[in-house]
C-alpha cells in the first residue's frame, strides 16, 4: 500500500476606543462610568482550567488563552444550558474567566466503517510512516489502536498490514502499527515540526480526502461525547473539517508532519472544528523517526 505525500494530497480584547468624555486608563480609554474587564492571574486561569476538567461535562474542548486572559470553552450542540451552568459553578467566583463558545455538531472521535486501514469493524486512516532501526511502522490515532489489534488494507481483512504495537488513549491519542507484510511499501518525505497558531495546514483522511484550514489554538483539552472521564489533552485545534473514518490521518504543512486526526464536530459540508494529536509527541513516545 503506497502512502506518499502526493497520494495523501489526492486522497487521503477588543481594542477599547476613545470617546468624548472618556476616562484615560493606561494606553486605553473607557467611556465615562465604564469599568475594565477583570484580569486574572496565571494561577487563577490554571485553577479555572482544572475546574473545567473536573466538571465532567462531555462535548467540550477548552484551553487557556494567555493573550485574552480567559479559559476558552467550546461547547458542542449536545451541551445543555444546565451543563453550561455546571461549568460556571465549577469555576466558582472566577466564572468570569470563562469564555464559552458554541459549535455545531457533536465532538467525537472520527471513527467509521469503510475503507483505508481496517481493524475489526472499524476504519481509520494511516497517519505517517515511521521507522526504528530496520523495522517499519505507521502512526495513527490512539482511539483506533484501542479498538483493533490487527490492521488490513481492505474491508475483507484479506491483505494484512500488521499488529497494533501500542496505543495511548485517552490522555493522548496516538498508536503505533507495525508493517508485517513485506510486500507493502512505506515511503515518506516528511520531517517532524510543531504547529503554531495561524499556520496554514492540510489534513488528509480516508473519508473526505484533502482539506485545508488554519491552526486556531494549541494545548487544547477535549472531552468527547461518550467518553466520560476520557479527556485528551495537548491537542492542536483547527478550523479544518473532518468526518468519520478520517481518524489517524495526517495534518501537515508542506513536508512538515504536524499531527494525527483525533476528533471534532461538524462535517465537510457545513464546516467544523477538528483536533489533532501532535505528531512529535507520538514519535517521541515510541522512539521512531518520521519518514
Amino acid at each position: 500500500m503506497r502512502i506518499t505525500p502526493s497520494t495523501m494530497r489526492s486522497r487521503i480584547g477588543r481594542l477599547l476606543v476613545a470617546a468624548v468624555g472618556a476616562v484615560t486608563l493606561g494606553v486605553f480609554t473607557l467611556p465615562s462610568g465604564a469599568t475594565a474587564a477583570p484580569q486574572y492571574s496565571p494561577g487563577t486561569l490554571a485553577a479555572v482550567n482544572a475546574a473545567v476538567d473536573r466538571s465532567g461535562v462531555e462535548g467540550i474542548s477548552w484551553y487557556t488563552d494567555a493573550a485574552s486572559g480567559r479559559v476558552v470553552v467550546t461547547a458542542d450542540s449536545s451541551v445543555s444550558a444546565a451543563e453550561i451552568a455546571t461549568l460556571k459553578r465549577a469555576a466558582g467566583a472566577n466564572a468570569g474567566a470563562l469564555r464559552i463558545e458554541r459549535t455545531s455538531g457533536v465532538l467525537s472521535p472520527l471513527l467509521s466503517a469503510g475503507d483505508a486501514i481496517y481493524g475489526g469493524k472499524y476504519r481509520c486512516s494511516l497517519g505517517f510512516n515511521v521507522v526504528s532501526g530496520s523495522t517499519y511502522y505507521f502512526l495513527t490515532a490512539g482511539h483506533c489502536g484501542s479498538l483493533a489489534s490487527t490492521w488490513y488494507t481492505n474491508s475483507g481483512h484479506t491483505t494484512l498490514i500488521g499488529p497494533t504495537i501500542g496505543y495511548s488513549f485517552p490522555g493522548d491519542d496516538y498508536a503505533l502499527v507495525r508493517y508485517d507484510n513485506t510486500s507493502l511499501t512505506h515511503p515518506g518525505g516528511f520531517t517532524l515540526a510543531d504547529a503554531f497558531v495561524g499556520e496554514s495546514v492540510t489534513r488528509d483522511g480516508s473519508t473526505t480526502g484533502v482539506h485545508t484550514g488554519k491552526v486556531t489554538a494549541l494545548n487544547v483539552s477535549v472531552r468527547y461525547v461518550g467518553h466520560p472521564g476520557g479527556t485528551v489533552s495537548g491537542l492542536i485545534e483547527t478550523n479544518v473539517c473532518a468526518e468519520g473514518g478520517d481518524s489517524g490521518g495526517p495534518l501537515y504543512d508542506g513536508t512538515k508532519a504536524l499531527g494525527l486526526t483525533s476528533g471534532g464536530s461538524g462535517d465537510c459540508t457545513s464546516g467544523g472544528i477538528t483536533y489533532f494529536q501532535p505528531a512529535r509527541e507520538a514519535a517521541n513516545a515510541y522512539g521512531v523517526t518520521i519518514l
